[in-house]
């Protein structure tokens, strides 16, 4: 019975989907009436998968479509341009996992170009992570806001821009 455990421990299903330090003699269900092929059957919910997750990369660029009339539809003319800047910030704060967000002055002035009861309906930005320089800042990283001009921003996808 053991060298049959060790012998499915070595079958490259088990390897590369269960850790195999998680495997027990409970765990795997042998059935000597199938053949040897259905043999490794796994109960899930008692193995411990081993998930191995990636480092965020540090500093990287995304250019986004920020879709701000839905932010700001059903909202007071005189609060329309403030919630579209607070709702940038907002998305930039979920987008890059900071609460340091930083708008550039290009971005402010696009959004109150038109008053402030008509805030652009889309605006496409690049969201940078960047290191904070400050020593004793709460957070290592803040996200910087800048406009990308374009033509037309529907139907634009989020593209992951080259920082090098």
């Amino acid at each position: 019975m053991l060298s049959r455990l060790l012998e499915l421990m070595s079958c490259s299903y088990l390897s590369s989907s269960v850790n195999q330090s998680t495997v027990s003699l409970d765990h795997i269900h042998l059935y000597s009436s199938l053949p040897s092929v259905y043999l490794p059957v796994i109960s899930h919910s008692f193995v411990k998968m081993a998930r191995e997750r990636k480092a965020k990369p540090d500093l990287v660029s995304r250019d986004y479509t920020i879709h701000l009339a839905k932010h700001t539809h059903k909202t007071t003319f005189k609060a329309k341009t403030p919630r579209a800047v607070k709702k940038i910030k907002e998305f930039a704060q979920k987008a890059m996992g900071t609460k340091d967000v930083r708008l550039d002055v290009e971005v402010n002035k696009f959004v109150w170009s038109q008053g402030v009861r008509n805030p652009p309906k889309r605006i496409r930005v690049r969201l940078s992570r960047k290191r904070n320089e400050d020593e004793d800042a709460e957070e290592k990283l803040y996200t910087y806001v800048q406009l990308v001009k374009v033509a037309k921003v529907k139907g634009l996808q989020t593209e992951v821009v080259d920082t090098a």
